[in-house]
């Protein structure tokens, strides 16, 4: 049975609404020539090429794992063999026209979470607003294959709604079998008590993996060289790149020990913070959304390394949340947390790619902050029971008397 669109209020209406052509061909033309901007660059493509380099050395009988800029799992590898035919200046152009259309997919996706079409309004607004985003002119500049994570997360959160959370565990497997980037969502299937989910979302990755890391050369590297140095926030090549409190502090001066212990109460307030949203109030889409950001941004808060580009994984399915009243990218604060992210916005001090990790830390903790605002605003409130003529009802201060479950 098809379930009805969600209430709306006008302004979610009228968001949904179909945006006109002209409207329509605009948003799409900034969006590629957006994209378009890093052909400018010769270092274009740059984490794509990584990956392609080590499919190049696997076909030449060498261990991707020796190179130490490859850090990716071993099903990537052969992912990226189809690469390996076409000549550099073929994906100097490819990779990044890829990446935007997949960074397009995902946000189509993150509006079909909330039944809105494409041609809509929002879907116009949203692809004025990535085109104008530093984390998808990052993401597209470098080619990094953590879009695959940004057409996965609202793909598996789509089937989630639509009950299909199976589906949506294998959907988060295939994903980790590229990158794993979206582990924190193994707990969104926790707490939603789908077991059967978690467990093809765990055996998808295993079943791809093992087999690809048997029939590579020395894949032991893969645990004694590639991950201690991820773990160790990579060198000083990627460092300053690296958004994560652990990372951010320990440049203010803070040493390393103490910068990841002061990193771990705000990951751990926001893991708390998710499952109080998670069983908390609204509209059903909004709460999967904003339980599994909480997830992510508890991640990019403490983990190393937390990237720009990797914003793009929640922000489209947020964003389009904005068509139901109450979500939290409807605050104003949710909006001043993105401000930095803004292209062609100055900020004195900050404007060096070395330096942006200061703008990123606060967007991250920023979204956070607002989310948990959110979740809290909205918790679950104490159900009082009361004995009535004809039956036991529940009361809350937030609903109209309810039948226990098993009553009519």
């Amino acid at each position: 049975m098809t379930r009805p669109p969600a209430a709306r209020d006008e302004f979610g209406r009228w968001l949904s609404g179909r945006a006109s052509r002209p409207l329509l061909c605009g948003a799409l033309l900034l969006y590629l020539l957006s994209a378009g901007r890093v052909l400018g660059d010769d270092r274009t493509g740059i984490d794509n090429a990584v990956v392609v380099r080590a499919a190049h050395t696997l076909l030449d009988g060498g261990a991707p794992y020796a190179d130490r800029r490859f850090l990716y799992p071993p099903a990537a590898v052969f992912a990226a063999v189809p690469q390996v035919p076409l000549g550099a200046r073929t994906l100097f152009y490819l990779a990044p026209a890829v990446t935007a259309l997949l960074v397009l997919a995902g946000a189509l996706l993150a509006l079909r979470i909330f039944r809105v079409r494409a041609d809509s309004r929002l879907a116009a607004a949203l692809a004025v607003g990535l085109a104008f985003s530093l984390p998808f002119q990052s993401m597209v500049h470098l080619g990094n294959w953590t879009c695959a994570s940004v057409v996965a997360f609202p793909g598996a959160l789509l089937l989630a709604r639509r009950g299909r959370w199976t589906a949506a565990g294998a959907l988060v497997g295939a994903a980790l079998a590229l990158k794993p980037m979206l582990v924190p969502l193994l707990l969104l299937f926790a707490l939603a008590r789908r077991w059967r989910a978690l467990a093809m979302a765990l055996a998808v990755p295993v079943a791809v993996s093992l087999p690809a890391a048997l029939a590579m050369p020395r894949p032991g590297l893969l645990l004694t060289k590639t991950l201690p140095f991820l773990l160790h926030g990579q060198d000083s090549y990627a460092r300053p790149f690296d958004a994560s409190w652990p990372a951010v502090l320990a440049r203010l001066g803070v040493g390393q020990p103490f910068a990841l212990l002061l990193a771990v109460p705000p990951a751990a307030a926001a893991l708390w913070f998710a499952r109080l949203r998670w069983h908390g109030r609204g509209e059903e889409g909004v709460r999967l959304v904003e339980c599994a950001s909480l997830l992510m941004l508890s991640a990019f808060l403490v983990s190393r390394p937390a990237f720009l580009h990797y914003a793009l994984v929640p922000l489209p399915s947020l964003a389009a949340s904005a068509v139901v009243r109450g979500a939290a990218v409807r605050s104003v604060w949710f909006w001043t947390a993105l401000l930095p992210q803004l292209s062609g916005v100055p900020w004195p001090e900050l404007g060096s790619a070395r330096r942006h990790a200061f703008k990123d830390i606060v967007m991250y903790t920023g979204l956070a902050a607002v989310l948990a605002r959110t979740a809290w605003r909205i918790r679950p409130r104490t159900i009082e029971t009361v004995t009535v003529s004809g039956g036991v009802y529940s009361l809350s201060s937030d609903s109209e008397p309810r039948n226990p479950p098993g009553t009519r």
